[in-house]
């Protein structure tokens, strides 16, 4: 058995391990900006350079040192400030804060500073707590602009008291720090970007290295939507792009604002997963800017012509580091620097050390595994000789029924298809969809699956070219996170995808499904038993799988059991709640190739007493357990290739197996599984899976 790991990917992950864990003494100042940072804007300024003149002439215009502190005692921020009880004040105040400190650095003007030291004593010494349902997000969006002001007059203002250091950190570990420290990585991932960004400038600000690792670690790993991995994915797509546009620039603009800080720090979460953050930048910046983006579902058209300034930095960083940034340069400069904020993000924009641009630059690319998965945009009409033509006003069950064991392709028009049943499958039939215009949706008395198998001899089955919708209706743009709490409760509706279930001693055979798209199934997405030829091809099965009867963990976007030669190939198995992306279970002769098996709630793929199989070529990524488990159940998985997958950012092991023999496992890609450098655990011991209670 061979397990080589690539040394490039393997020494890049030592050197984050190192910058993360053994970087004991912290750069100060360092928080989005360092000593020669701050002196290269200063240096600016005076010299009249642009755009940082015009930018500190507005922002001196617009703050005013006639500025009256109004602290609460208790800040109530409710969903989108209604109610709001001193959020606005707070913000105001951390605006005010950081912007006189900037003033005060470029024109050593004492009464700037003395606002700054005056803002924060007062609210140290009056705010004592946080509630309502934006509490989270309002700490997050205030509190680095408070540490980025204290941390610049700390290290600078000769004024500068060691009271003013524990009033500062009095606020932000008495008040700030407990309301954000367990994150929200369930709520959109604008949210855990910036509670992360301001985590990590209390902790440059109070010199705890515990909680910056702790950061850093969430920003690779979070669960839900909290991780870079989780909000953008490969293609550039983001978590939020089908919901509105405002809060996709909002959470790219925070979870760049913490890869800012760490930078500062020394660790590079720019450059994460390839450039991860550069790939949604652009993707986002592209759609909203006007142009055309391939996307799983419709990018939302709400506030997609709104452009926020303050991303000029991430253009200089990744300018820097020879990366082009053509779509972002537009967004930017479609904005105007008409405000005191816009003025501030322009000033603090730049860095010292990137003065100097490498005089080419690529574009940051988009992963191609698996890409363009799922049911086609374009609609196409099926290649066949013979074709029944159906519309969604006919009983597409009685059409089924009549040309069962027919090899006939019946061929679903684009409509929204409202099955009041289960649709049951026969033998020998061939269902074919206009793409994504062609959807099939329960109504509530569907129990079980929308599809079921209705032969235990049933052959040659395909379902190719459409949509099978779990949620409740069918929406093109809207916030996948409100479908999950829904499909997350113990009695929502328990409905799987498609449910093949054949049995031990009938011939159940051929079974193909092609550009298929399942989709928001509380219970799998797509299950298969005891069939002999599967084939799964371009298939997007994505959020199936949560936490209703019999419970976590058996729901699963793919499951297959005692089945053989199954090919699984180009697909995409992503964002299952609670369970897998895959699940292979008692099979023979199977192969996975080109697959992206990604963001899952449990392990990427699971196999469990599996013989002669290939994973290949797989982007296996982000995943809550391992990117490859190898479970022994009675006698253990044999003969097993795992070979030339690129396996990262999985909270546990990049592979890890038990009792499994004669397995191959080599030339595969490893970043960054797991909290230890092992990013393999291969064990001969018959051990059992047990559950642990910390998870």
């Amino acid at each position: 058995m061979r397990h080589n790991i690539q040394l490039l990917l393997i020494v890049s992950m030592l050197l984050l391990v190192t910058d993360i864990g053994f970087a004991q003494q912290f750069v100060h100042p360092g928080i989005d900006m360092n000593q020669a940072d701050l002196e290269y804007m200063r240096e600016q300024v005076l010299d009249g350079k642009q755009p940082w003149k015009s930018a500190y002439d507005l922002l001196k215009e617009k703050t005013s040192l006639n500025f009256q502190v109004k602290p609460f005692a208790h800040v109530i921020s409710g969903p989108y400030s209604k109610p709001d009880i001193g959020g606005k004040e707070l913000s105001q105040s951390a605006r005010m804060a950081y912007s006189c400190a900037v003033l005060w650095y470029i024109s050593r003007d004492d009464r700037y500073a003395e606002m700054v030291v005056d803002i924060i004593e007062k609210w140290a010494n009056t705010l004592r707590s946080f509630d309502e349902n934006n509490a989270k997000l309002l700490v997050a969006l205030t509190g680095y602009e408070f540490c980025n002001a204290a941390e610049i007059l700390r290290y600078n203002y000769p004024g500068w008291q060691e009271k003013d250091t524990e009033n500062m950190s009095r606020l932000m570990m008495s008040a700030f720090y407990p309301t954000i420290r367990y994150y929200f990585p369930v709520a959109n991932g604008n949210w855990d970007g910036a509670i992360m960004h301001t985590l990590l400038a209390i902790a440059v600000f109070t010199g705890n290295r515990e909680l910056f690792d702790n950061a850093v670690y969430h920003y690779l790993h979070a669960n839900a939507n909290g991780s870079l991995i989780k909000y953008i994915y490969p293609t550039g797509q983001c978590q939020e792009t089908r919901r509105d546009q405002g809060h996709v620039q909002m959470g790219l603009y925070e979870f760049s604002g913490a890869a800012r800080i760490a930078y500062t720090q020394g660790v590079d979460l720019f450059g994460a997963a390839d450039n991860r953050l550069a790939l949604g930048l652009e993707y986002s910046a592209r759609f909203i800017t006007g142009d055309s983006v391939y996307a799983y579902g419709v990018p939302s058209q709400r506030e997609r012509f709104k452009y926020r300034s303050g991303f000029e930095y991430c253009i200089d960083h990744f300018a820097a580091k020879g990366i082009d940034m053509p779509y972002l340069k537009e967004l930017c400069s479609r904005t105007e620097m008409n405000n005191p904020a816009s003025a501030l993000w322009k000033l603090t924009a730049f860095r010292d050390a990137f003065r100097q641009k490498p005089a080419e630059l690529t574009d940051v690319q988009e992963s191609k595994i698996a890409y363009h998965a799922g049911a086609t945009l374009e609609q196409t009409r099926p290649i066949s000789q013979s074709i029944i033509e159906v519309n969604d006003q006919e009983d597409l069950q009685t059409i089924l029924r009549a040309n069962a064991g027919s090899g006939k392709t019946v061929f679903l028009r684009a409509g929204e298809y409202k099955l009041k049943q289960s649709l049951i499958i026969p033998s020998d039939i061939h269902i074919c969809g206009e793409g994504r215009s062609t959807v099939l949706i329960c109504e509530p008395t569907v129990r079980t699956a929308a599809i079921l198998l209705g032969d235990l001899e049933a052959k040659n089955i395909t379902i190719e070219n459409l949509i099978v919708e779990g949620a409740k209706e069918h929406q093109d743009a809207y916030d996948p996170n409100s479908g999950r709490f829904y499909r997350t409760g113990r009695y929502s509706n328990a409905l799987a995808g498609i449910s093949l279930r054949g049995e031990a001693g009938h011939t159940f055979s051929k079974v193909k499904l092609k550009d298929l798209t399942v989709i928001n199934f509380s219970r799998s997405g797509v299950y298969i038993s005891d069939a002999k030829g599967v084939e799964i091809d371009h298939c997007d099965f994505t959020e199936n799988g949560a936490h209703v009867v019999p419970g976590p963990r058996l729901q699963h976007n793919l499951m297959i059991q005692h089945s053989s030669d199954i090919i699984i190939k180009d697909s995409r198995f992503d964002t299952s709640i609670r369970g897998c992306g895959l699940v292979l279970d008692h099979c023979k002769s199977l192969r996975v190739e080109n697959c992206e098996i990604a963001r899952n709630g449990w392990h990427g793929i699971l196999m469990a007493e599996c013989h002669n199989g290939e994973i290949r070529k797989c982007l296996i990524e982000g995943n809550d357990g391992c990117g490859f488990m190898g479970e022994y159940l009675h006698e253990g998985s044999s003969r097993i290739q795992i070979k030339q997958n690129m396996i990262q950012y999985n909270n546990s092991y990049g592979i890890q197996t038990f009792a499994q023999r004669e397995t191959d496992i080599k030339d595969n890609l490893y970043r960054w599984n797991g909290k230890t450098e092992q990013q393999e655990y291969l064990s001969s011991e018959k051990k059992l899976q047990l559950e642990q209670l910390n998870e």
